[in-house]
């Protein structure tokens, strides 16, 4: 995605942070009512999320089943083995098509889940997709996300403004390194221009000049490695390009467990919190206690829960009175929204503390 002023991009994310459970609907049609379903008329929902082992993804759930309570929806709960298993997923996907679900609600682990994300809807299933919008955004109904673009902006802005002029030696834990998705390189390209870093395609990590400026003095990024979006795989991501460069003074991540990773694996190497910044992406009230204890320097915050909710309610609504969601202004997916935490604020970056994010962590209420 392509985005232009950064004032622009804050108030459509405090738009979509605000904006609650108020989607702008349209529609025609009529179905059930929450609560009185019978055999034949209940609203039947699979979610199906990346990974049961990434807090981030169990928040979702947590959030989908108090939500399909409320919404008078039987809920089907399923999770790729690790990040990255498309093969669980299409299973899945194949399982709600067999017992005739409404609606899928879906963080997809890969391209390869697109046909059976077709398959689906050519079956009459409303597929939406959270977290993660798909390559392309319309092989799904709708997509309920944090604008992770605009999340990798906000910890690359902080970066660039707390080094304060000094040398960035950059380190980057991506997700993948054999398949692209968009929350992939949207995080990733988004920390690099907020840094002030040209990029050459946006949608491919590792491919910008290895040496240049950013917006406060000279950069050299020792490289990228893949985590999968675990603590194991940041903790040898790290290792990696310690190996290359241990003068590293700057780690980006794709989200907190491969930041805390890298963390252990930077202590092992006798690197001081002085020694180096890390920032990341999620913002779960694990990762807000790591930015509280100094583990991690700053993170951006997004809404799991919401997502969930808000998926659940539109299937739900779609199955009631045939209203449809629609996404957020300017973009192909609706905006759930962002926030940088840190306690370490600066000038001309807008943040909220620790304090404040352990009160919003994943809900976004």
């Amino acid at each position: 995605m392509k985005l232009t002023t950064r004032t622009s991009r804050t108030l459509m994310a405090t738009f979509a942070a605000s904006a609650g459970l108020a989607i702008a609907l349209t529609g025609c049609s009529s179905s059930t009512t929450p609560g009185g379903d019978t055999a034949d008329d209940a609203i039947g929902v699979s979610l199906i999320v990346k990974t049961n082992s990434n807090p981030f993804f169990v928040a979702m759930q947590e959030g989908a089943k108090a939500a399909a309570e409320e919404d008078g929806v039987t809920l089907t709960l399923a999770a790729g083995k690790e990040d990255g298993d498309e093969d669980t997923q299409i299973q899945a996907i194949e399982a709600a098509i067999s017992k005739g679900d409404k609606g899928i609600l879906i963080t997809p682990n890969g391209p390869a889940v697109l046909d059976a994300i077709e398959k689906a809807r050519d079956a009459g299933i409303y597929v939406i997709a959270l977290d993660t919008v798909p390559d392309p955004a319309d092989a799904v109904d709708i997509t309920f996300a944090t604008d992770n673009y605009l999340a990798g902006e906000y910890i690359g802005e902080w970066t660039a403004a707390k080094l304060d002029g000094a040398d960035a030696v950059i380190g980057l834990i991506d997700l993948f390194d054999d398949k692209a998705v968009s929350v992939d390189y949207n995080r990733d390209q988004g920390f690099l221009a907020g840094m002030g870093i040209d990029l050459a395609d946006e949608q491919v990590n590792g491919d910008e000049e290895s040496t240049g400026s950013y917006s406060g003095g000279s950069y050299e990024i020792v490289g990228n490695e893949a985590s999968q979006g675990a603590e194991d795989g940041g903790r040898t991501a790290m290792e990696n390009l310690l190996a290359k460069n241990p003068d590293i003074n700057v780690v980006y991540t794709i989200n907190e467990p491969a930041a805390y990773g890298a963390y252990q694996a930077l202590e092992a190497a006798g690197k001081s919190d002085d020694d180096v910044l890390i920032v990341s992406i999620d913002g779960g009230c694990a990762g807000v206690g790591q930015v509280e204890e100094g583990i991690i320097d700053a993170t951006s915050q997004q809404y799991p829960v919401k997502m969930a909710e808000l998926g659940v309610q539109a299937i739900a609504e779609l199955v009631n009175d045939g209203t449809k969601p629609e996404t957020t202004d300017g973009l192909d997916f609706f905006n759930t929204g962002v926030a940088l935490v840190t306690d370490q604020p600066v000038d001309g970056v807008e943040s909220i503390d620790t304090a404040e994010a352990a009160d919003l962590c994943w809900g976004g209420e």
